[in-house]
């Protein structure tokens, strides 16, 4: 193992290995008196043979069973303490999933057979999980102080019961034994697990209290005013409906259930059955599991602390438009094309705009969402074509998409992405040159950056300009010049020669001053250059070193921005967030979602994706805003808030400011998405119980 930042996590985790040579031999023991006790106890001779089966081929594997399972938690324990993160997949094998990865569209991909493992594992990882509950949340609190937290966080701790069982399948995996075998030694060796892994956690706990470590505290974590579960008989809003409205009693979704519905298995049964008492059942199976559905994903929806109360109180006014589509079309949720499905999007979108009622836009917005859920009050048969219609509606009205600097701003941003890659290769082309790597560093740092933008500016007008005869391209003068400008700056050449000096400078000069007009370059920033060419050029002055002279140009690695493209883009300089205070009166938001998504602080946060909301601090100000575009190549991004106005970052400005603190995401796809993925892990936890 490598040095870790945090030398008592990687002791702790270095005695957890050795603890786990002690535990393993004891489960597999365990598992197999358990194998030998259902053995003695079967009713039929084929529940006895498969369990003598499986409890012979435990004595004939039990050794490399051994092995491999404390390899595979070597490995999973030491990828961690090297910074490598959680568990990672071995030989191809996805590890188990976890309930706050677990997303309906992978179910959705999933075959039976996947379907069946997931349950299988759900299954035991809830026996495991209760067994070992007390002693986790010790062992979770601990490690995150060992690992430098100050509030607990379960990522924090690599030897969750969804790890190690993932150690235990991957083990597995690498022994040709059969799959009868392998599911005996999961099911009945589940409740031993439990039980070692809990004396395994209770002796990790004790250890770090003998070494001095104090467990970091939960955050609390206030529930939002109108969240569900505040809601009662004394709300002052007199339409809102209780959350209790949502449930409608036995919740029989499991993930295996909820997988048939989305790949249409039920339905088909329903239509292929040839009794029509069981075709009527089938598709009865079918209606319940879609109502049981969309009422789970509703009540996520409303319970979900990034809308405001009376967002989530209106939503809760759709329940019943929502629940008679789902007898209608039962997998309308699942279809993001569906225009019921688009609707929800839509709607919960434009909410997350809005961080308080008091914003701009915010009764507007409540005024159009009040009018949707009264003229979705229609009968049955014309609910498809009003959601239609609505829907074109929405979307003709989008305060962002629709705003029309936007579309000025995406132009602006295109031709600057386009200068900038073609000043790159420019700059290459100037490093390329011979003479190059002997000029002065402030002369190398000028070509690379403002003088590459400066040629690559002039090529593009060229090329839109066909009138310009060759020798009268400014890209061509622009490219010219270098040969005067490197000699020029070389004292020790210069001297040599003092008559062609005096010759060059003027016109020399006075291609620069146009070529960096030509792109709105500072004047302050253009004069301190030529300042420092003059004394590099006066023979006069002695050789100076490179860094005395004062010139912060751009480099190669710099967006340079007309201030014209700045205005209409709303461009954040980059040099500006270096200078710009962070976050220090607002309150971040913590809700207990967040909190599961949330990586460690030293792992590099996920790209951004458009339709991503963000709150972003510019100044003094504090902005809702959602990321509607970001350029090919990645390098320029632009958000816009519900207000219209609009706020273009370049990649290095971006990840500057979520490293600052200044930008953090709301959410980075839609609410609900996050819906369905709840009621997918609900199906999941189902699955265990049963």
């Amino acid at each position: 193992m490598n040095a870790h930042a945090h030398p008592v996590f990687d002791a702790c985790l270095k005695e957890a290995l050795a603890l786990s040579a002690e535990w393993v031999p004891r489960w597999l023991a365990a598992l197999g008196n358990a194998l030998l006790e259902k053995e003695a106890s079967a009713v039929g001779a084929s529940e006895q043979r498969s369990a003598g089966q499986a409890r012979a081929t435990l004595a004939a594997y039990q050794q490399r069973v051994t092995e491999h399972f404390l390899s595979a938690l070597s490995q999973s324990i030491g990828s961690v303490a090297d910074g490598e993160g959680d568990l990672t997949p071995v030989s191809g094998r996805t590890p188990p999933p976890r309930l706050d990865t677990l997303s309906l569209d992978d179910l959705e991909l999933m075959d039976h057979q996947q379907v069946q493992h997931t349950v299988e594992l759900a299954r035991i990882q809830q026996v495991v999980k209760m067994a070992v509950e007390e002693e986790l949340v010790k062992l979770d609190a601990r490690l995150s102080t060992a690992r430098g937290l100050t509030v607990v966080s379960s990522k924090a701790n690599p030897l969750h019961p969804e790890a190690i069982i993932g150690a235990l399948i991957r083990a597995l995996s690498k022994l040709h034994i059969d799959e009868e075998v392998r599911v005996q030694w999961l099911h009945i060796g589940a409740l031993p697990l439990g039980q070692e892994l809990r004396r395994f956690y209770r002796q990790l706990v004790d250890l770090l209290d003998r070494w001095g470590v104090q467990p970091a505290g939960y955050k609390v974590v206030q529930t939002p005013v109108g969240k569900p579960a505040d809601r009662g008989a004394s709300r002052p809003r007199g339409d809102s409906l209780p959350v209790e409205a949502l449930s409608d009693g036995n919740e029989l979704l499991t993930l295996d259930h909820l997988h048939q519905l989305l790949v249409g298995n039920v339905a088909r049964g329903a239509a292929d059955a040839s009794d029509p008492a069981q075709a009527q059942e089938a598709d009865s199976m079918v209606r319940s599991l879609a109502v049981e559905v969309v009422a789970l994903m509703l009540r996520r929806i409303v319970d979900d602390p990034r809308l405001l109360a009376p967002v989530r109180d209106m939503m809760l006014r759709l329940k019943p438009m929502l629940l008679e589509l789902a007898r209608n079309d039962p997998r309308f949720f699942t279809d993001r094309s569906n225009p019921a499905r688009r609707l929800l999007d839509v709607l919960t979108e434009r909410a997350l705009a809005f961080k308080s009622e008091r914003d701009s836009g915010f009764q507007a917005y409540m005024q159009q969402l009040r009018k949707v859920v009264q003229d979705l009050q229609v009968p049955a048969s014309q609910l498809s074509q009003r959601i239609s219609e609505l829907l074109a509606r929405l979307v003709r009205t989008d305060p962002v998409t629709q705003a029309p600097a936007r579309g000025l701003a995406m132009q602006t941003l295109m031709k600057v992405e386009q200068r900038n890659l073609l000043a790159e290769r420019v700059a290459t082309e100037i490093q390329a040159r011979n003479d190059f790597a002997r000029a002065p560093g402030v002369v190398r740092r000028f070509l690379t950056g403002p003088w590459a933008q400066v040629v690559a500016q002039a090529r593009i007008q060229a090329k839109a300009a066909d009138s310009l005869s060759p020798g009268d391209a400014p890209a061509l003068r622009y490219m010219d010049a270098l040969p005067d400008l490197l000699w020029s700056s070389q004292h020790e050449l210069a001297s040599l020669n003092r008559p062609r000096l005096i010759k060059v400078i003027p016109g020399l000069l006075r291609t620069l001053r146009e070529g960096l007009e030509s792109i709105d370059y500072p004047r302050a920033q253009a004069d301190s250059f030529f300042q420092a060419l003059m004394e590099l050029q006066e023979p006069a002055y002695a050789a100076r070193r490179d860094d005395e002279a004062d010139m912060r140009g751009l480099d190669m690695s710099d967006t340079w921005v007309h201030p014209a493209e700045a205005r209409d883009s709303g461009f954040m300089d980059d040099l500006q967030i270096e200078s710009q205070p962070g976050f220090q009166d607002t309150e971040p938001m913590d809700p207990e979602w967040l909190r599961q998504r949330q990586t460690e602080t030293t792992a590099k946060p996920r790209p951004l994706t458009v339709g991503t909301w963000v709150d972003l601090r510019d100044g003094g100000e504090d902005l809702r805003c959602q990321l509607t575009w970001a350029s090919p190549h990645g390098t320029m991004f632009l958000f816009n808030a519900a207000n219209g106005r609009s706020i273009s970052l370049t990649l290095r400005g971006l990840e500057r400011l979520r490293e600052l603190g200044r930008l953090t995401v709301v959410a980075d796809h839609g609410l609900v998405d996050d819906a369905l993925d709840e009621v997918t892990r609900q199906a999941f936890l189902n699955s265990g119980r049963r």
